[in-house]
C-alpha cells in the first residue's frame, strides 16, 4: 500500500513540477527574459554555419576608410586652397558615380546624406551625375509626414533625375546589435529594401516581410569584409580595377571609425561592421526574398512543453537515471536540430525550450532523489524492526529499486517461539491489559533475537518467527539461534515473568521454543499493495512442530539434530532428549534441548490444557 501510494504521490508531484517548469518556460518565452542568450546562441549558429559569400557575390561596397582620409589630406598639402573636409565636396561625390558609371556598375546607392544644400556648383554637379546614373538611391534619416525628404532639394527634384530616398535608420536590439530589418521606416522604404526593389526591377513586397514594420532577420553573409570593398580615394582617383565594379550594386559609406557608422552584428564577433556593408547585407538578403526567417510562436511554444514534459514522464517509466540520459540525449539532438534548421532558414528558439528542460530534470530529480531518499528511510525503519541495527544498511544494499528483498535459497536456522497458557490468562483479563502484557513479552522476546543478530519474521498471536542467517548470510546462524534461545529461556523471561508479579498477578509463564535448521526460500511476498519478509521451506514447519512438542514435556527447547550438526560448538549444557516422531516427515529426528531449559528460576508453570486453541494453532507456511 505504501509504495502504490508513493506512486500516486510521485506522479502527482512530477505532474506539479511539469507544469510549473512549463509556465515557467512559457514565461520566460513569452517575456523574451532570456533574450541576451538566445542571442548569443543566434551568434553561434551563424559562426558554426560560416560564410557565404555568395549571399553578396554580386554587391559591392566603396569604403570612406582611413586610406581616403590619408589621400585626400595629402591633396590638400599639394594645394592648400582646396578643402578635402568631410562631408568631401559634392563635386568628389559626382566623379565618383561617373567613375562607377564608367566601371559598368549596375546601379549606385550612396549611405551618405545630401539633404543640406552646400555650393551650388557643386549641388548641380552631383544633381546632374545622380541624373545621369539614373535609378540611384541616396540615403536619409530625416523625413517628414508623408515621406517628404530634403535630398538633393526634395522628392519633387529625386523624381526628375530618375532618384528615390530611402531611410538609412537601422535600429539594434536590446543587447546593442544589429540583428533585424524591415521593409518601411517612417512612410518610406529602409535604404537596404530600396536598393534590392531597384535591382530586382520592382518594389519589394511588405507582404514578404510579413507587413511594412515587421521586423525579420538580416541573412548576414559573414564576418566583417565578406562584402568586397573598394576604398573611396582609389575611385576618385580612377585607380581601381573595373572589374570590381562592372554588373555590381555598389553602395558607398562610411568606413573610418571617426565617422561613426560601425555597428555590432551577430557575425561580427568583436570587431564592429561598418554601414555600408549593413546595408549590402540587408538588401542581399531582401533580393534573395528573406532566406532566414524567425520559427513560428507555436512551434516554439510546443517545444518548452516537449522539453518540460520528458524528464518528469520519462522518471515514471524508467529509472531516473536513464530518464537524465534521454534528456541530455534530447538536448544533443536539439542542439543540432536547430543548427540544422538555422542552415535551412529557420530560426528556432534554443535557449527557451533548453531552460525549461534544465527546470524540469531539476525538479524531477528533486522529487524522486528525496522521494527515494523519504523511502529509503521508511524502509530503513521497517527493517530495523526485524533485523539488527548495525545491519540494516546492509540489507538495504541487497534491496531493489522498490526496496524489495529478492527471494533467496539460504541455509538458515529457525526459530519459533510460543507462551504457555496465554490463552486462559487472556480471557480473564480486559483486552487493553492482554495487549499491554503480550507487548510486554514480545518485546524481551524481540530484543533477545535482534540482540543475537536475527531477523525477526514475524508475530502470531503471541508466537515469535525469527530467522538467523538471512537476509544476511551468517555462517554462525545455528550458534546464534541457540544464544537467543537461551536468553529467552533465561533472564528474559524471568524479567517478563517479575514484571507481570510487580503487576500484581499471580501467574508465571513457560515458553515453548522449536530450533532447526536448513534449506529455506526467504525473500519479500506479497501483492503489490501489501508485501512482508518471510521464509519458506520445510525448516519452518518442522521449527514449529518442534516447538509444539515441547508443550507435552518438561522442557520448553527442542532442537533438532540438524541445528546441533551446524554448531561451530556443541555446548556442555545441551542435551539429548529423545528421537521422537515428527508429524509430516518420513522416520523420527532426534532433538536435544539445554539442561536448565527444563528447571528456570522464578517461573511457575502454566498448565497447558489453559491453551484451547495450541493444539490447533498452525505454523505460519502452512497458514499462507
Amino acid at each position: 500500500m505504501r509504495r502504490r501510494a508513493w506512486l500516486r504521490r510521485k506522479r502527482l508531484l512530477l505532474a506539479a513540477v511539469t507544469v510549473a517548469t512549463v509556465g515557467l518556460g512559457v514565461l520566460a518565452y513569452a517575456t523574451g527574459l532570456l533574450y541576451p542568450l538566445e542571442a548569443q546562441s543566434i551568434d553561434a549558429r551563424f559562426a558554426i554555419r560560416g560564410s557565404r559569400p555568395s549571399l553578396v557575390k554580386d554587391l559591392v561596397v566603396v569604403d570612406v576608410d582611413e586610406g581616403t582620409f590619408d589621400y585626400f589630406g595629402a591633396l590638400h598639402a599639394k594645394n592648400p586652397s582646396v578643402s578635402y573636409q568631410w562631408p568631401f565636396p559634392r563635386r568628389d561625390d559626382a566623379l565618383v558615380i561617373d567613375h562607377l558609371l564608367a566601371a559598368g556598375a549596375r546601379l549606385i546607392a550612396f549611405d551618405v546624406q545630401f539633404t543640406e544644400p552646400t555650393d551650388v556648383v557643386d549641388d548641380n554637379a552631383l544633381i546632374e551625375a545622380v541624373a545621369r546614373a539614373h535609378n540611384m538611391v541616396l540615403a536619409t534619416d530625416a523625413v517628414a509626414a508623408g515621406g517628404q525628404t530634403d535630398v538633393l532639394g526634395g522628392n519633387a527634384v529625386l523624381r526628375q533625375v530618375g532618384a528615390r530616398a530611402a531611410n538609412s535608420t537601422v535600429i539594434t536590439d536590446s543587447e546593442g546589435e544589429l540583428r533585424d530589418m524591415q521593409h518601411s521606416y517612417q512612410g518610406i522604404d529602409t535604404f537596404g529594401v530600396a536598393i534590392a526593389s531597384n535591382a530586382a526591377g520592382h518594389e519589394i513586397s511588405p507582404k514578404l516581410f510579413g507587413g511594412a514594420e515587421h521586423r525579420v532577420p538580416i541573412d548576414f553573409a559573414g564576418p566583417p569584409g565578406t562584402v568586397t570593398a573598394i576604398p573611396y580615394w582609389r575611385v576618385y582617383a580612377n585607380k581601381f580595377p573595373a572589374a570590381q565594379a562592372n554588373g555590381k550594386i555598389v553602395i558607398v559609406g562610411a568606413e573610418a571609425a571617426r565617422l561613426q557608422d560601425l555597428h555590432s552584428t551577430p557575425t561580427s564577433g568583436s570587431q564592429e561592421m561598418d554601414g555600408p556593408e549593413v546595408q549590402a547585407n540587408i538588401a542581399a538578403t531582401a533580393l534573395a526574398g528573406i532566406p532566414l526567417r524567425n520559427g513560428p510562436a507555436w512551434l516554439n511554444l510546443a517545444l518548452v512543453v516537449l522539453f518540460g514534459l520528458v524528464a518528469p514522464l520519462s522518471s515514471i517509466r524508467i529509472r531516473v537515471w536513464r530518464a537524465l540520459l534521454a534528456s541530455f540525449a534530447l538536448a544533443a539532438l536539439f542542439t543540432v536540430a536547430t543548427q540544422i534548421a538555422f542552415d535551412d532558414g529557420t530560426i528556432v528558439a534554443y535557449t527557451y525550450p533548453l531552460l525549461t528542460l534544465v527546470l524540469a530534470i531539476i525538479a524531477t530529480l528533486t522529487v524522486v532523489l528525496l522521494g527515494e531518499a523519504f523511502e529509503r528511510q521508511h524502509a530503513r525503519d521497517i527493517f530495523a524492526r526485524f533485523v539488527p541495527p548495525d545491519v540494516v544498511d546492509d540489507v538495504l544494499a541487497r534491496t531493489d529499486d522498490d526496496f524489495r528483498l529478492g527471494g533467496v535459497e539460504r541455509e538458515c536456522t529457525v526459530l519459533f517461539t510460543d507462551l504457555r497458557g496465554f490463552t486462559s490468562f487472556s480471557e480473564s483479563e480486559p483486552a487493553a491489559k492482554v495487549i499491554e502484557v503480550v507487548n510486554v513479552y514480545l518485546n524481551e522476546m524481540t530484543e533477545a533475537v535482534l540482540d543475537a543478530g536475527g531477523t525477526l519474521i514475524s508475530y502470531i498471536g503471541d508466537g515469535i518467527l525469527a530467522l538467523f542467517g538471512a537476509p544476511i548470510d551468517q555462517p554462525d546462524h545455528a550458534d546464534r539461534a541457540l544464544v537467543a534461545a537461551r536468553e529467552m529461556l533465561g533472564p528474559r523471561l524471568a524479567r517478563f515473568n517479575d514484571w507481570l508479579h510487580e503487576q500484581g498477578y499471580e501467574h508465571a509463564f513457560r515458553m515453548g521454543i522449536g530450533l532447526n535448521s536448513g534449506i529455506v526460500m526467504a525473500g519479500n511476498v506479497g501483492s503489490a499493495e501489501r508485501v512482508e519478509y518471510t521464509v519458506i521451506g520445510d525448516p519452518v514447519n518442522t521449527a514449529s512442530r518442534l516447538e509444539g512438542l515441547t508443550k507435552d514435556t518438561p522442557h520448553m527447547l527442542f532442537v533438532a539434530e540438524t541445528t546441533l550438526q551446524r554448531m561451530r560448538a556443541t555446548p556442555d549444557d545441551l542435551v539429548f532428549v529423545d528421537d521422537v516422531e515428527i508429524r509430516g516427515r518420513v522416520g523420527k529426528m532426534a532433538v536435544y534441548t539445554l539442561f536448565t531449559a527444563a528447571d528456570v528460576p522464578h517461573v511457575t508453570v502454566a498448565q497447558p490444557s489453559d491453551d484451547p486453541s495450541a493444539a490447533s494453532r498452525q505454523p505460519p507456511t502452512e497458514r499462507m
